[in-house]
C-alpha cells in the first residue's frame, strides 16, 4: 500500500476509542492574536453546516481535513477539483495557541478553501466529551481564520483506516506513524463525496 496515495477504505462498524479531552485556553487565543498587534482578526465564523459549505467555496480549492486527538492532530489535504483526499502530515498537539499557529501557517501553505474537522460523536449520534471539546477546538480556530469550519462524523475513521492498514501488513509501529493524518484523509473523503453529491450536474450531463 502506498502510503501517499489518495485514500479508498470501505466504512467498517467500529467505534473509535475514546481519548481524554483536551483543555482549550482562552487567554492562548489572546497570545495568538497579539503576534501581531494594530491587525485586527478576522470577524469570528462558527462551524457551519456540510449543506452550506458548497456555496461559500471558490470554483477551485483545496479544503483540509484535521483528525484532533488527544495527543496528536493528523491533516489531510484535497486536489483543487475537491475529487481526493491525500494524508499530508501527523503534527504534536499541543497548547491551543501553539497548534492554532502552526494550523493557520499550512492553511496558507497550501492556500486552503476550507476547514473539514473530524467529529468524535458515540454510536447514537450523541455528542462526547471529546466530541465537546473538539467544537470548542473549532470555535476558537474560527476566530482566527475567515475559512468555512464543517464537521463531519469521524466515529468509525481510526477504526476503519486501522483494519486497512493491518490487512495491508503495516507493522504497528508504522501504523502509529501514519493512522492519525490517514484518518483524516478518511473523514476528508467522506465529505468530498457528499459535496460531489450536493453539486449540480454540469452542462451536457444526462
Amino acid at each position: 500500500m502506498e502510503l501517499g496515495a489518495p485514500l479508498y477504505i470501505a466504512d467498517i462498524w467500529l467505534a473509535n476509542q475514546h481519548c481524554k479531552t483536551a483543555a482549550l485556553a482562552s487567554d492562548a487565543i489572546g497570545r495568538l492574536g497579539g503576534a501581531a498587534r494594530g491587525s485586527p482578526l478576522p470577524p469570528m465564523r462558527r462551524p457551519i453546516a456540510i449543506e452550506d459549505l458548497a456555496p461559500s467555496l471558490p470554483p477551485k480549492g483545496r479544503l483540509i481535513g484535521i483528525d484532533l486527538g488527544a495527543k496528536t492532530i493528523g491533516l489531510a489535504i484535497s486536489d483543487v477539483e475537491r475529487r481526493l483526499a491525500s494524508p499530508l502530515r501527523t503534527l504534536p498537539r499541543g497548547a491551543f495557541a501553539r497548534d492554532a499557529e502552526a494550523l493557520t501557517a499550512i492553511f496558507s501553505e497550501f492556500d486552503v478553501a476550507g476547514i473539514v474537522v473530524g467529529l468524535p460523536l458515540d454510536l447514537d449520534g450523541r455528542d462526547t466529551p471529546r466530541a465537546q471539546s473538539t467544537r470548542a477546538f473549532a470555535r476558537n480556530l474560527a476566530m482566527l481564520t475567515s475559512l468555512p469550519i464543517v464537521f463531519w462524523d469521524e466515529r468509525f475513521s481510526t477504526a476503519a483506516v486501522t483494519r486497512s492498514l493491518i490487512a495491508n501488513d503495516v507493522s504497528r509501529a508504522r501504523r502509529a506513524q501514519v493512522v492519525d493524518k490517514m484518518a483524516a484523509a478518511y473523514i476528508l473523503q467522506g465529505v468530498l463525496d457528499r459535496l460531489g453529491g450536493l453539486a449540480p450536474p454540469r452542462t451536457g450531463d444526462p
